[in-house]
């Protein structure tokens, strides 16, 4: 039994035995429950609704592995979408072309990025809890597009941006496409370079990364404007989904990218965690959402659902982490 989990650690990494075991249940209960469930409707469901909710986890895993937290990512994905939208409206709207689309996508990712910029350097030069910081980050991101927008909507945007939200390429969904590259370009980030090194020393300690030379507040500041440029990506994304723009699209998913990062193996307090587990843990949540909803559950139950299983998820690390100690 040992020499079997030691080659599974040895393949996958001992962080994958949790979303795997999840995956399998997932699979088995929602198969026996309803026929429907193993159906090319319900994985293509998933695999459109499965991109904006993970690149935004994506946003809210680099600060986590730090041992901090970025609140504000949904409200910097629905700002970023504002930016498009407005640089769109102003362009002709649905008659506008794709530099017009080009240009306000680059705007879009540097109003992420100065979102995350601005979050960064306060975190790294006062030293204010980052939950603190991403909060104030939050609130006034959104106190600004409602005012902005007067709380409505903005809408009408040309045909070729559809695509970017509902299209397919050989079958395979566009944002499926793009989450899978960001999920890839995530992974060599942190596995195979320097910041992503100084991001688990951070994590780990902070002081002991000063100590060795690292430059914590530079790491701190690139980590958090990182996370609000990948935000941003997912606001495009939404956009193009939803075709239309508004300050609320998204709230939800906040607590769900946390959920995501714990059930996929990452260290609440920082310093320890991958990307492809957080992946896997992504299929999980969705398949569950798709589960529930054929089984006729409410939306808000899956909800509830959902917070029952962050809760599980702290109580089995703790006695897997307790079950460790005790063997060695």
């Amino acid at each position: 039994m040992n020499s079997l989990a030691t080659r599974f650690n040895a393949i996958f990494g001992a962080d994958m035995a949790g979303p795997l075991a999840a995956l399998a249940i997932v699979l088995v209960v929602f198969g026996l429950s309803s026929p429907q469930f193993f159906t090319a409707a319900t994985f293509g469901s998933v695999a459109f609704q499965l991109p904006e909710l993970g690149i935004l986890t994506l946003a809210m895993l680099m600060p986590i592995l730090t041992g901090g937290l970025n609140l504000a990512i949904t409200f910097t994905a629905n700002m970023a979408g504002l930016i498009l939208a407005w640089v769109l409206q102003a362009n002709g709207g649905i008659d506008a072309g794709p530099m017009a689309f080009l240009l306000g996508s680059v705007l879009a990712v540097g109003v992420g990025a100065a979102s995350g910029l601005v979050m960064g350097l306060v975190i790294a030069f006062t030293r204010a809890h980052p939950i603190l910081v991403s909060l104030s980050m939050m609130i006034f991101l959104r106190g600004l597009g409602e005012f902005l927008t007067r709380g409505g909507d903005i809408s009408g945007f040309p045909a070729f941006v559809a695509p970017i939200g509902h299209g397919s390429i050989l079958g395979l969904p566009v944002p499926l496409l793009i989450l899978v590259a960001c999920v890839a370009a995530m992974h060599l980030l942190l596995s195979r370079t320097r910041l992503g090194f100084a991001t688990y020393m951070i994590g780990s300690n902070i002081e002991s990364a000063r100590y060795s030379g690292i430059n914590t507040r530079k790491v701190l500041v690139l980590v958090y404007v990182l996370s609000g440029a990948i935000a941003a990506i997912a606001g495009i994304i939404m956009l193009a989904r939803f075709n239309s723009v508004r300050v609320g699209h998204g709230e939800s998913y906040l607590l769900i990218t946390v959920l995501a990062c714990f059930l996929g193996g990452i260290n609440p307090f920082g310093g320890f965690g991958r990307v492809v587990p957080v992946f896997v843990a992504l299929v999980v949540l969705q398949l569950l959402s798709s589960g529930l909803n054929l089984l006729g559950a409410n939306q808000h139950l899956a909800t509830a659902f959902w917070g029952l299983l962050l809760i599980a998820v702290m109580v089995l690390r703790w006695v897997s982490v307790k079950f460790i100690k005790k063997n060695r």
